[in-house]
């Protein structure tokens, strides 16, 4: 089964949030998913809760990072630097 580690879109119409999930690839984006990784909350001060030990076990079992989600890590990375 593949699996990818995508964005999963919830909220009101125009404010949006969403979670991050590990789903199987054939799944629509907001069907039934395997495992809460994390949430992206664009309008909060701290938006990103990420589970970093759920999301390195599902990328070691093979689990493929959607382009929403790898754009979303390098901002994420980038904030770190800052905060450094």
């Amino acid at each position: 089964m593949p699996v990818t580690i995508r964005l999963m879109r919830f909220g009101k119409r125009g404010y949006a949030t969403y979670r991050i999930v590990a789903l199987d690839k054939r799944k629509k984006r907001d069907g039934s998913y395997i495992e809460k990784v994390g949430t992206y909350n664009p309008h909060a001060s701290s938006p990103f809760i990420i589970d970093s030990e759920k999301l390195n076990a599902w990328l070691k079992k093979g689990a493929v990072l959607s382009e929403g989600v790898q754009k979303l890590m390098k901002k994420i990375r980038a904030s770190m630097k800052k905060g450094e």
